[in-house]
């Protein structure tokens, strides 16, 4: 413990920096055990499109929807969300929305905006598309 001490006070905006990370992964952590918005695995959502009927949301680009999206999944780009405008989505409300990004991390606003529009299941997959190619999972080019 001294040799702890005497560290921080030898480096102290070393010692600094990593409360400062420590405290965010704490906060980061917590705030995702309380969020409405759950990250699922491939296989969980593989269970929810085959077992409830989940549908998913792409909020891609329309050219990198082109280039290989998740079966019948809807595109709505993220600025259209944001607007509160959900196309037909409105129709899906009862059904659980699995929002996909490239890799996993610009869908969690997106998916926080479902939510507050009243969805009320709505999941984010893990590493997104990029995750799902990864593991050999279909993808269906064009439309």
């Amino acid at each position: 413990m001294q040799d702890i001490m005497q560290f921080a006070g030898s480096h102290t905006i070393l010692s600094l920096a990593w409360v400062v990370l420590l405290v965010l992964v704490i906060v980061t952590t917590v705030k995702g055990m309380f969020s409405k918005i759950k990250t699922i695995s491939r296989g969980e959502a593989t269970r929810l499109i085959n077992k409830e009927e989940a549908v998913v949301v792409d909020v891609r680009s329309r050219d990198d929807f082109r280039k290989g999206h998740i079966s019948n999944s809807i595109n709505v780009l993220a600025a259209d969300i944001k607007k509160g405008s959900f196309g037909e989505l409105d129709k899906h409300k009862a059904q659980p929305l699995i929002v996909v990004c490239a890799n996993g991390t610009s869908a969690a606003d997106p998916a926080a905006q479902l939510n507050a529009a009243g969805f009320e299941q709505v999941y984010v997959l893990k590493d997104g598309v990029s995750g799902w190619s990864g593991e050999n999972l279909p993808l269906v080019r064009g439309k």
